[in-house]
């Protein structure tokens, strides 16, 4: 049954080239988030107000039903990054490395190397572990990039022992913990992410770039200045609803946090969801000083703007917490492309669109000729032009459970009005 679930042969019939590659050579600014839900004011949230990011809305296309390929960091962004899906990729882990695999891959940035781009990223674009590979390479891909930085902060250096830790006994990556710190913004990583992607487009205005802006927020532990938790009024963060009932609903394996919540209180779930918003709200911040220097330097004509989060994020919806299920909140991403080259402006899409959909989009927005034949996305420009441009595509989302040795696949089938979920072949 798996076989017949292989998203190569149930899209086959659905495969379509991509439309001529006629736009002109722009920049392509990439901001990656980590963890990042759609609980923030560009997607309507009344509670956390994010004004940059809402900016980017502004300048073109909200997707509404974008949905990831896994629910886990390195599965999500190698598919993203070589537009192939994770049956292909063979990447179900945190461990393994596309190119063991598929080592003749051209991924979405060595595209734009090709077509005489400087490709660099700051920060997290493939996978390394949050927190505690931060400042190193970890699963990176070298040949994608012409330059990289690795940034650490003071959150990373000074700031976990000082953790109040919800979930004690899990690693400090997959733990509810929050701290409001009293250091400034350009003492964390992800406001040393905003620097040095400003520094790089200073050096790099005169050429075309495609920049890789790897936000770490609001990934776990949720450490950001106080001022951002200020701004977050507990009496206006409320939980989500649930009942016991609904562990039970599904098959076992499609719950990924056991017992409901991890056993925390009423009052540690809200303070734990006011620590996420407060990561968000400094997130927001920092897109705003990248945005702001793309304005500057006079680059904001000539560029594309993707923003983007790996996948979503669960705050208690039945009952489970950060990812790794095909539910909703899991699966479901935000996906803002806005800039250059976007004709709709401030509008939202109604269509079910994919990561996967990201490179060709890309590519085509940019106007870069030579895209590989074998992407498994399709190229969002229509929706760019109209939102409510026709379009039947689904959108595939997966995670694997390994228990007594067997390996269990779950598959998620997401079209605008249904979601259908199949466990373990039946």
């Amino acid at each position: 049954m798996t076989q017949t679930l292989s998203r190569r042969n149930f899209l086959a019939s659905a495969s379509v080239p991509l439309l001529a590659q006629t736009a002109p050579r722009r920049n392509a600014l990439f901001i990656s988030t980590d963890d990042l839900n759609n609980r923030f004011s560009a997607y309507g949230d009344p509670v956390v107000r994010t004004p940059n990011i809402d900016r980017i809305a502004a300048s073109g296309v909200r997707f509404d039903r974008a949905y990831c390929q896994f629910p886990l960091c390195s599965p999500s962004r190698t598919s993203m990054m070589t537009g192939l899906a994770p049956d292909t990729t063979k990447v179900y882990d945190l461990k393994t490395h596309f190119r063991a695999n598929i080592p003749n891959v051209v991924t979405m940035s060595q595209h734009f190397q090709n077509n005489g781009y400087f490709a660099a990223r700051v920060g997290k674009i493939y996978h390394y572990g949050n927190p505690g590979q931060i400042g190193t390479d970890g699963l990176d891909d070298p040949p994608s990039w012409n330059a990289k930085v690795n940034p650490i902060g003071i959150d990373k250096t000074k700031e976990e022992p000082l953790l109040t830790n919800y979930t004690p006994g899990r690693g400090i990556g997959s733990a509810v913990a929050y701290y409001a710190s009293p250091a400034s913004d350009e003492q964390h990583t992800d406001g040393i992410v905003a620097e040095e992607v400003i520094r790089l487009m200073e050096q790099r205005q005169k050429e075309p770039f495609f920049l890789g802006a790897g936000f770490y927020k609001p990934h776990v532990p949720w450490i950001a200045p106080s001022k951002y938790f200020d701004r977050v009024p507990m009496d206006k963060v409320k939980l989500v609803p649930f009942e016991e009932w609904e562990m039970t609903i599904a098959p076992k394996w499609a719950y990924s946090t056991n017992p409901a919540h991890w056993g925390m209180t009423e009052k540690q779930r809200l303070e734990a969801m006011r620590a996420y918003f407060a990561a968000i709200l400094f997130l927001d911040a920092q897109v705003g000083k990248v945005l702001d220097a793309l304005n500057r330097l006079k680059l904001a004509s000539n560029t594309s703007i993707v923003f983007w989060s790996d996948h979503g994020y669960q705050l208690g919806e039945h009952g489970q917490w950060m990812k790794q299920t095909v539910f909703e909140p899991s699966a479901r991403c935000p996906l803002i492309i806005g800039g250059a080259g976007v004709k709709a402006r401030g509008k939202a899409s109604g269509r079910t669109v994919e990561c996967l959909d990201i490179y060709p989009t890309l590519s085509q927005l940019c106007g870069l000729p030579g895209a590989p034949a074998n992407l498994h996305g399709k190229s969002l420009l229509p929706l760019l032009d109209n939102p409510a441009a026709p379009w039947d595509r689904p959108a595939i989302t997966q995670v694997r459970r390994a228990a007594q040795g067997k390996i269990i696949d779950g598959y998620s089938l997401r079209t605008e009005r249904y979601r259908y979920s199949m466990w373990d072949a039946g």
